[in-house]
Formats: structure tokens, C-alpha cells, sequence
């Protein structure tokens, strides 16, 4: 299963957002003896501003090295992150529906890309902040999505096919965001610096699914001081 914690490795990828889920990732694999390399995405997001998030997380984890690698599918839209003439909701998560804020075929382009510099690297693993408990619903981030991507890359790389290929490994796929939080506070990631508004404002609007979510679990944990004070 995708979700399962293996063995330590010597090198990890991890695809670094600038949010908390891909920074508390990042430094659980860390804190199990992994050598981390942080990838990043310029994706055309209207929320640019994770990208400084990602690599002022990057600096105060101490990853072995940070890459940015620009993607632009803000070129053909289809999502109220890539398409700034779209409004980004702000009523909450609705049960059943995927909001216009998923961004079609994101997570797939990112591991693909992940898997490729893993490959290079020869890293033993892949590590994704995906979440399926306390999110908006995304397809790509379930774990039936996780466990079919796994049987591609074993599939699709020379190191899979001679039995050794890259590990998905996804630690928050089943928490709670209370209990990601709870983790970032015990392993000292540097959770102002995070950037997890869906929103391009300069500070966080409070508003949308993203803050809501991850106000709700601060509050929850005893944080409030790092909510978005709105």
C-alpha cells in the first residue's frame, strides 16, 4: 500500500508544495534517516506565493538540495487556481463534489516528473504530502489513486523492471489534519512559513477550503496564534 512507512532509504525525493502536509512529509522522512531532495512546481498557480513558502521550508529542513521546475498548465486553465478570471470558493468543502480548485491531471504530471528525478538520483522512494481525510475531495489524492500509480511506475522505469524501482510513499494519506499539525509541532517544521491559501494575496485570505481546513486543525491543536487570524 502506498501509505505504508518502508524501510529508511539513503535518498528521497519529496514534492514540496510550500504547504504543511508536503513540509511534515518531507521531515518525517528526514527524521528516518533519508537524505531528502525537495521538488518544487511553477505550475502557472495564482498562488505563487507557496513557491517562496516551499524553498524557505526547504532551507529550514536542511534538504540536500531544492529544485523548481516549471510546468505551465495554467496554459490551457481548467481550474480556479490556473484560471484567474475563475472565483475561488469560499463556501466550504461540500461532501461529493470536487471544487473548481482541483487542477486536472496536477498530482499525475508531479509524481511522473518525481519518479524520473528518483530514477536519476537513485532514490528509494517518492515522498507525497497527499491527503485524503481532511481535503476537497481531489481524485489524485486517494489512496486507490496512490496504489494504480505504484503498479505504473514499477511498470514504466528500468529500476522497476529490474525489481528495485521507486517507492510512493505517502505518510498523511489517512490523518487527520489535526494529527499532521500535531506532527509538524513535534518535528519542529517550520509551520509559519508554510503557505497553504488557495488565494494570490500577499497574506491568507481565511475564506477558502484550503484555510478553512488548516485553521480548523491550528485551533484544534492548541496553535491558534498560526490560524490565519480572520
Amino acid at each position: 500500500m502506498a501509505a505504508e512507512r518502508p524501510h529508511a532509504v539513503s535518498t528521497a525525493i519529496a514534492l514540496l508544495s510550500g504547504g504543511l502536509d508536503s513540509a511534515t512529509a518531507a521531515a518525517l522522512a528526514i527524521e528516518a534517516g533519508d537524505r531528502v531532495i525537495g521538488l518544487s512546481f511553477d505550475y502557472g498557480q495564482r498562488h505563487r506565493r507557496e513557491l517562496e513558502a516551499a524553498a524557505a521550508v526547504a532551507t529550514a529542513l536542511g534538504l540536500a538540495e531544492h529544485h523548481t521546475i516549471a510546468v505551465n498548465l495554467a496554459a490551457w486553465g481548467g481550474s480556479s487556481l490556473t484560471d484567474a478570471s475563475q472565483v475561488i470558493p469560499s463556501g466550504g468543502v461540500e461532501a461529493g463534489v470536487i471544487p473548481s480548485t482541483y487542477v486536472p491531471g496536477r498530482n499525475t504530471v508531479f509524481i511522473a516528473i518525481g519518479l524520473s528525478l528518483a530514477e536519476a538520483r537513485g532514490a528509494g522512494r517518492l515522498v507525497l504530502g497527499v491527503n485524503a481525510v481532511d481535503y476537497s475531495g481531489y481524485p489524485d489524492c486517494r489512496p486507490d489513486y496512490l496504489d494504480a500509480f505504484q503498479t505504473l511506475a514499477d511498470l514504466a522505469s528500468k529500476a522497476g523492471r529490474e525489481g528495485h524501482g521507486t517507492r510512493l510513499w505517502a505518510p498523511l494519506v489517512r490523518w487527520s489534519k489535526t494529527r499532521i499539525v500535531q506532527e509538524a509541532l513535534r518535528l519542529n517544521v517550520p509551520i509559519a512559513s508554510t503557505w497553504s491559501c488557495y488565494s494570490g494575496g500577499a497574506t491568507p485570505c481565511g475564506l477558502c477550503d484550503s484555510c478553512r481546513i488548516r485553521d480548523a486543525a491550528l485551533i484544534e491543536a492548541g496553535r491558534p496564534d498560526l490560524a490565519s487570524q480572520r
